[in-house]
């Protein structure tokens, strides 16, 4: 009897736990709690500055996606990211830190950020209505080109309209409709001038 009644106890006692209000909205909270990283090596900014200075060496390229079929393969035609801001950054140890920190920890609850000061040591260029795109004057050096291209595909479905019956038989009847279904994707890639290069550097941002 005894060990019935503290086992009784304990149910009551999670029982009244789980229902408390306020510990479920704390629990929530703390689920839905958006955690920031910030890379951890010290930021050089005359590395980056130098990195940033004119060279010799033209950068150009073109920015466009493809839509996913239906098992995640990109088909049909490019999508171009056209009048689009494209952002180039040096590659630092504190750059592959916070790449290394995205790749590793970024999620739905996880958000990986540069500080204020590195973020600052960047060049942007914007793409034409071909998603075309050039950095001019670029000195040897590993860079880091970004662009996010929002696009969207259009799909169709029947929606009921409505129904009858025709003799001893239901009838249902339906009408096409079409939405936009809304995607944005992230498109990035990393490129290197050599020393010497003398050449223009020709990159597909997709």
């Amino acid at each position: 009897m005894k060990a019935l009644a503290i086992s009784l106890s304990i149910a009551c006692c999670i029982y009244l736990v789980a229902c408390n209000p306020i510990k479920q909205a704390d629990r929530k909270a703390q689920k839905n709690t958006i955690i920031d990283l910030y890379p951890q090596y010290p930021f050089d900014s005359a590395e980056a500055k130098r990195a940033l200075t004119y060279g010799e060496v033209n950068i150009t390229g073109v920015v466009y996606t493809k839509a996913k079929n239906d098992y995640g393969i990109r088909m049909g035609k490019p999508i171009y990211g056209n009048n689009l801001m494209i952002t180039l950054f040096p590659v630092t140890p504190y750059f592959n830190e916070w790449y290394a920190m995205r790749k590793q920890k970024e999620n739905k609850r996880t958000r990986v950020f540069m500080s204020d000061t590195a973020f600052h040591y960047r060049l942007t260029t914007q793409s034409d209505e071909y998603g075309r795109f050039k950095f001019e004057k670029m000195r040897p050096g590993k860079y880091f080109v970004q662009a996010i291209l929002d696009w969207y595909l259009t799909k169709n479905y029947k929606d009921y309209v409505g129904g009858g019956t025709d003799g001893y038989y239901s009838v249902s009847y339906y009408q096409w409709k079409t939405y936009n279904e809304n995607h944005s994707d992230r498109l990035e890639q990393f490129i290197e001038i050599k020393e010497g290069q003398k050449e223009n550097v020709v990159l597909k941002l997709h």
